[in-house]
């Protein structure tokens, strides 16, 4: 009898694309995992989809597009829709892997701040060019000791995205638009892998809380930042194996 693969389902961060998660892709044997890189709305192949853009909307374009039960890995932005996917659909998660993120911002002062920060990175995307909030975007304290490297291969995928259709995934799924769900992690009985990178204090922080939080869940530290699934992609890949 031949291997069974495991299903897989990608979810990339703010402003990428399917295309982020080619390193790990590439890093793992094609025999014994099936692998589902989407483009989450707004971003890339799926830049026209219904607006506004919700996570209701997200959670309905992951599971219309994945197999019936899959292993579900959120980079950042995506690790946030998988957590709301788990929640809506806990029998089709096998298990979570959640890579560089958090459960939401929790103070209401903080996230009312976020809203109007998105809201002026969407306004700036609307009227400024495309390469402008790439540069502001990447210079960000999140993304120090990036690798040039690294750096480029960021920036070229945010390039396939369009400036508007960011815009609006900014006002609708943005950090301040979602209301947190450190309340509900207690509900997640699927095993949970939290990956983070050595330098990324804010989330290695994050990331503890919500082990404690989750049921069935273990921390694991890797080297690299924020963008793990770019800098560190056999990291990604192991936490996936």
């Amino acid at each position: 009898m031949g291997i069974v693969p495991k299903d897989i389902v990608l979810l990339h961060g703010f402003s990428g694309t399917h295309r982020a998660w080619d390193g790990v892709a590439s890093r793992l044997e094609d025999e014994r995992y099936r692998l589902l890189a989407l483009d989450l709305p707004g971003h890339g192949r799926a830049a026209d989809c219904p607006r506004p853009i919700t996570f209701g909307g997200c959670v309905e374009h992951v599971l219309s597009s994945s197999p019936e039960r899959f292993l579900l890995c959120g980079y950042s932005l995506g690790g946030r829709v998988a957590l709301q996917v788990a929640l809506s659909a806990p029998e089709r998660v096998a298990r979570l892997v959640l890579v560089s993120s958090s459960a939401g911002i929790e103070d209401p002062v903080a996230r009312a701040q976020r809203r109007v920060a998105d809201e002026r990175l969407a306004e700036q995307l609307e009227s400024a060019p495309l390469e402008g909030f790439i540069e502001r975007w990447r210079a960000q304290p999140l993304f120090a000791g990036e690798p040039p490297a690294v750096r480029e291969l960021a920036s070229a995928d945010q390039r396939r995205n369009r400036p508007d259709a960011l815009a609006a995934v900014l006002r609708g799924i943005g950090a301040g638009a979602m209301e947190p769900l450190w309340d509900r992690l207690s509900e997640l009985s699927m095993p949970v892998t939290v990956l983070v990178g050595e330098r990324d204090a804010k989330y290695r922080e994050l990331g503890a809380r919500m082990v404690e939080l989750l049921p069935d869940a273990q921390l694991v530290l890797a080297a690299g930042g924020h963008g793990l699934v770019l800098e560190n992609p056999q990291a990604v890949a192991q936490a996936l194996g």
